[in-house]
């Protein structure tokens, strides 16, 4: 029987794909405005799935399991719109922000891996302060992309240009997970490579 938390996780997963769907038109701003807030209910039952386990003593196999899937596919599925879309796009530079979109994909993927191969060896990997750092960071970027595009008249003037206020503090904060994404995924395969032939 799943429990309230299990329901939880796996709402997230089911709203994936109305999430993406909503991401779909760059252009259409009630979409986005919809898509921000479907973001955030997705962020707020991520924070109760995981409160609700532990104070209930509700903490399961299948919780541990679906949790991290559904925070994963989700992320992903928000980078690879927005990447398709051109919204990970910006001035000076263009779309070469869709390198740091990347540089988290990658990351997510191998640590997913690396943490598979551990879990065979009965080693645990445990979150670091700055993995969570860098979850934040990730979490505020996509939110912040995907309000800029809700609100695009939201500016301000930048040298010659003017500049959507949410979208350069997402573009800027996703840099900033990207290198923590670096920086965490590096410190994560140094403990890997200790139980590695």
């Amino acid at each position: 029987m799943l429990s309230l938390p299990n329901v939880l996780t796996l709402s997230r997963i089911v709203a994936i794909p109305l999430l993406a769907f909503l991401l779909w038109w760059p252009g259409w701003e009630l979409g986005y405005g919809l898509a921000f807030a479907l973001y955030c209910a997705m962020g707020i039952t991520d924070y109760f799935d995981g409160m609700l386990a532990r104070s209930s003593g509700a903490v399961s196999k299948l919780g541990i399991f679906l949790d991290p899937i559904a925070d994963k596919i989700m992320v992903a599925a928000v980078i690879l719109v927005l990447a398709a879309q051109g919204v990970l796009r910006g001035p000076y530079v263009g779309d070469a922000h869709v390198i740091a979109g990347l540089i988290i994909l990658v990351r997510e993927i191998a640590v997913s891996g690396l943490r598979e191969f551990l879990g065979g060896l009965q080693v645990s990997m445990p979150v670091s302060k700055l993995a969570k750092w860098k979850t934040t960071f990730q979490l505020v970027a996509l939110g912040s992309l995907i309000l800029g595009q809700a609100l695009p008249g939201w500016t301000m003037p930048f040298g010659a240009i003017d500049v959507n206020v949410p979208h350069t503090v997402g573009l800027t904060t996703l840099w900033a997970a990207a290198i923590l994404t670096l920086v965490t995924g590096w410190d994560y395969l140094r403990v890997g490579l200790k139980h590695m032939d």
